[in-house]
Order: C-alpha cells, then structure tokens, then sequence
C-alpha cells in the first residue's frame, strides 16, 4: 500500500470515528427532544381521559338527592323501631343498588348512625356503624350535596361517596349515602398504552391503572397530614406506603421519572388537575419509544455520513488507482520492449515442443483407448463366460446320464448366452458415447425376465434371493433388449456385491410405472460415492474384484434411451438404484 492510500484510509477513519463520537455525544439531547414531543403528545391524550372521568363521575352526581327523595326514607328515620318498614327499605336500597351497579346505598340517622344498607344481608354490612366523622355526612347534614374519596378503611374496598340529606318538610333527619368502587372508574384507561395515575392533594394514589401503585403516596406526607387522614379515616393510615419515585424537569408540565419496584422504569410523566375535587389526573408513558427513535434518527444520519464517506473514499481511491496504473503502465512498456525479442524466441520452440506434444498425445489416445476397451471387453464378458461354464458342465452331466432333453436346453443357452456376448461386443461402443443405435418399444415385463433367467445362474450357487413381483399388466418402454438386460443384470449383480457375507442376502426388484427399482440391504450409498458412481472405473470394490464400469456403462445405455438412473439410501437401509425409461406404444420390439 502506497503512500497516497495510507493516507486516504486515515483520513475517512479519522472522519468516521468524529461522526461516532458526534453522535454519541448528541444522543442525551436528542432523546430529550423526543421526550418532549411525546409529553406533548401525551397531554392531548390526558385531557380526554380527563373530560372522560369527569363526565363519570358527575354522571353519579345526582343519584343520592334522587333517592332521598322517596318519602319510605323519612318515614324510616322518623321511626327507626318499625322492623317491617326497615325490612322495606332495607330490600329497596339493595335493587337501588344494583340497577346503579353501586358498591352500597345507606341510610344514617342525623347522629351518623346507620339503620339501613343495601348490603343489609351482608356480614360487612354498614347496619349500625356511624359514619359522623366522614366529611361526606357532615357536608349532608348542613343541606348541601357532596362527595368524598376513601380507600378501604371499612371494608377494605377504595371507594367513592356521594352523599345528600333526607328532608321531612323543611327538616333534616338524615343522610342517604351511596358508594362507588373506585375501580368502576378505571374504564377510563383501559386499553391505553400509557399508565395512568389519580392523586388527591396530598399526592395519595386513588386510581391507577397499575394496581401495585395503590394505597401508595407520590411524596412523603407531613405529620399533619397524617393526622388530618387519621381523624377523617379517609386512608388506612397504617397501609400508606411511599412510592419510590424519582423525577427530573422536562417543562412545566412534564417530567421525566423513575419508579423502583420490582423492576425499574422509566417514564415521562405528564399531569393536569381536577381543581373542583383538587386531583391531579397523571399519564406515564415509557421513554423506550423516544429513546428508539433517537437512536433510529442517529442511525439514519450516520447512515447518510456513512455514505458521504464511503464516496468519499471510493473517489479518493479512485485517484490513487489512476496513479497506480500510470505508473505500472510506464513500467510495463519498458519490459515489453526488452522481452519482445526474448518471447519471439520462446515462442518459435514452443511451437516445436508443440508438434512432438501432440504426436505423443495421438500415441496416448490410442493405447488408452485400447486399454480402456479391453477392460470393458473383460467386465462385460465375465458374467456371459461363466454362464457358458455352468450350462456347458450341466449338459455334460445331463449327457452322462442320457438326459438328452435337458442337455439341448443347456447347449440353447449357450447359443443364447453367445449371442449376447456378440451382442455385447457390438454395442460397446456405446460406452464412448457414440451416437445412438436403434430403440424402440419393448415389452419390460419380459426384459426382467430375461435379465432373472441370467442371474439365476448366481444364485444358485447360493448367493442370495431376488424378492420380484411381475406387474399384471404389460408394461412397453422405449430401448434396447439386450442393453435394458444388461442394466439390470448389473443392477442385481451390484446389489448381491454389496450384501457379500451377509447370512440371506435379499434384493427386492420392482416394476413401477415405467420404473426399475432395485433395492439391497447393504450398508448405502455414502455422500462420497454419490458424487462419482458413475464415473468410469470407480469402484468401491477391492483390487481385483471389479473395474468400476459397470455402473458407468449402465448409466449411459439409460440415457441413450433418454431415461434417468438414480441411487439412493432407503430409509430402512441399503441402498436403492432406480432406472426411469420413457413409456412406448406396442408396436415392434427393439432387439438391440
């Protein structure tokens, strides 16, 4: 690397690392300008869940002045020892109650004592509890309508109050109160992607859509609220716990906050006030989504610089490369003119080489070309010759024996089995790919007969079973008779070669369609194999048993007939070898 390119890779690693260390010093601030506009977000959101809890809770509003209204009330409080008429009331504020889907409705003397309850029948009924410390009862009592929050004191149960007084003609005797579930209140939020929290004026949790976070304060409580809580009974004092929180100025009406819990998180925090009832509606939304865009608007950015730079540096190399190549241009002109003549030289003895080459390549061809067919020659002959054998000592046995008939049948297959070596000896050639000989429509049903009729000459000397079954129909394919024979004679032979030693050999043939499938139950065709079977003179066998051209042969005599020759493993061992001939049309049966 030359000067001039060291120089440009310094350059744009030096502009690279500047734009990382740009981006993550600007990272802190952009975050914070995203946390801003999704506070703003958020405060569009929080006004409408605001006007939403508003409108619910006002729709309650009027409930108890309604039902103060029923003259059964005033006649009760006016004669709280009529058992009948308490059982009456009693029975009406529990249907109130559940056609206004309220926690309680109750009726309290104006000493704050309760004589009926919807939840009369109940084993926390507010029967006989007074309620004259609450606001609610007081604010009532004076004549004006009122509401109050509180959280579980009684029955464990946050709940809501709207209170208003029971009048006999122009007189006060007593207070009808109903309760609300605080949680009835929760549909506001329900749904939401944020969090959401109400807190009254102390900071005291009364809703939330996180439920760990009830019963919790925002910030510590003074001992005089503390107090002011304990008279009211507003709160379970003893339950008031702090929530962790920690908070940081975003604007003035949002902040960016941590609460610790069982996990941590952060939040951005957006508030607005309830001023009629002094609450503060809070919406917390985790700042993962304005930290991902941050480092999404870093990375497209970097991404950009990121492509100046490259250019940058593509142009920068680009100049050096000229440089470069006038350089090496320069220096390439200088050894041509001193190599020209050098090269005329060489090349007049390289043409001489050349012709001796070539004449000792023709030598070669030859002698390979007869090596080659003289191996084949050998291969091909070995299984015909030992059939000859065989059949020729069984007819001079059957001659012994004046077995005349079945001497003949012998003494025909040897003709046969001459034949075919002819036949053989003639279309060898179609190992060396010569153009096709002559195919036609042949009955396969008898091909694998025929090529049965050659390996039973093998397996009567016990070495193994054929498992076949003949299709029931006949089957035509386009090929050769004694060719198509010899492929599937090689097929069964190769199958049995693989099963050596084994104590049954079995080897299944089946006709399928216009298929040969031969399947042994050897140890398969492993990855190595596969890629060369078929290549002349590989072969898995031992020196001397074999010369790896039976396959080879077979596989081009399919082709020549334009079928396909396939091996395989068989799920259950072995190996399959799997011959697929085009379908023909009955009309004369090729003999070759």
């Amino acid at each position: 690397m030359n000067v001039y390119r060291q120089k440009v890779f310094v350059l744009t690693g030096a502009l690279a690392l500047t734009a990382l260390l740009v981006g993550a010093l600007t990272l802190p601030h952009l975050q914070q300008h995203y946390l801003r506009e999704q506070a703003e977000d958020d405060t569009q959101l929080l006004h409408l869940a605001k006007q939403s809890l508003q409108a619910a809770l006002e729709r309650y509003a009027p409930l108890p002045a309604l039902i103060a209204e029923r003259p059964s009330l005033g006649q009760l409080l006016e004669n709280p020892d009529t058992p009948a008429l308490a059982a009456t009331v009693n029975e009406d504020l529990r249907q109130t109650a559940a056609m206004v889907h309220a926690s309680d409705v109750f009726l309290m003397d104006i000493t704050g004592r309760t004589i009926a309850a919807a939840t009369y029948q109940d084993d926390g009924s507010y029967v006989g509890r007074n309620f004259s410390h609450q606001t609610y009862f007081t604010n009532a009592l004076y004549g004006a309508l009122s509401s109050f929050q509180v959280s579980g004191t009684t029955t464990g149960e946050r709940g809501y109050f709207y209170a208003a007084p029971v009048e006999v003609g122009d007189r006060i005797v007593g207070v009808l109160a109903i309760k609300f579930n605080i949680e009835a209140f929760n549909s506001v939020w329900n749904g939401a992607s944020r969090e959401f929290i109400v807190s009254d004026t102390n900071g005291f949790v009364l809703m939330s859509s996180r439920p760990d976070w009830h019963f919790r304060a925002m910030r510590p409580l003074t001992d005089a609220t503390r107090r002011v809580i304990a008279q009211n009974l507003q709160y379970p004092i003893d339950r008031i716990e702090l929530l962790p929180i920690t908070t940081e100025d975003l604007s003035d009406t949002a902040q960016r906050v941590t609460i610790t819990g069982d996990t941590t998180d952060s939040f951005v925090m957006t508030f607005v006030t309830l001023p009629q009832r002094g609450w503060t509606m809070t919406a917390l939304q985790s700042t993962a989504p304005a930290l991902l865009t941050a480092v999404t608007t870093l990375l497209m950015i970097g991404l950009i610089v990121l492509l100046l730079i490259a250019a940058l540096l593509s142009y920068l190399l680009k100049q050096a490369r000229q440089k470069e190549a006038l350089i090496s241009e320069q220096r390439a002109k200088r050894l041509l003119e001193t190599t020209v003549s050098q090269r005329t030289a060489d090349l007049q003895k390289a043409l001489e080489h050349l012709k001796n080459t070539q004449t000792d390549l023709i030598q070669a061809g030859k002698l390979s070309g007869l090596g080659q067919m003289s191996a084949a020659l050998s291969h091909e002959f070995n299984q015909p010759l030992a059939a000859v054998k065989t059949y020729a000592d069984n007819a001079r046995a059957f001659l012994d024996r004046d077995r005349v008939a079945e001497a003949r049948d012998n003494i025909d297959r040897i003709s046969k089995m001459a034949d075919r070596m002819a036949s053989i000896s003639a279309h060898l050639r179609n190992f060396a790919r010569r153009p096709q000989q002559a195919t036609g429509p042949l009955l396969l049903n008898k091909v694998v007969h025929d090529a049965l009729a050659v390996i039973d000459v093998r397996l009567a000397s016990g070495a193994g079973r054929i498992d076949y079954t003949a299709p029931i129909d006949d089957v035509y394919v386009t090929g050769g008779h004694v060719r198509l024979q010899q492929v599937i004679v090689n097929m069964l032979n190769n199958a049995l070669d693989a099963m050596e030693g084994q104590t049954d050999p079995l080897v299944t043939l089946t006709v399928s369609g216009h298929s040969i499938v031969v399947r042994d139950r050897g140890p398969g065709v492993d990855a190595a194999t596969a890629d060369q079977m078929f290549d002349p003179f590989f072969t898995t066998k031992p020196p001397g048993k074999g010369l790896g051209l039976g396959l080879s042969i077979s596989y081009n005599i399919v082709t020549d007939f334009g079928g396909t020759m396939t091996a395989a493993n068989h799920p259950d061992g072995g190996a399959v070898f799997t011959v697929t001939l085009q379908p023909a049309t009955p009309l004369r049966e090729a003999a070759e």
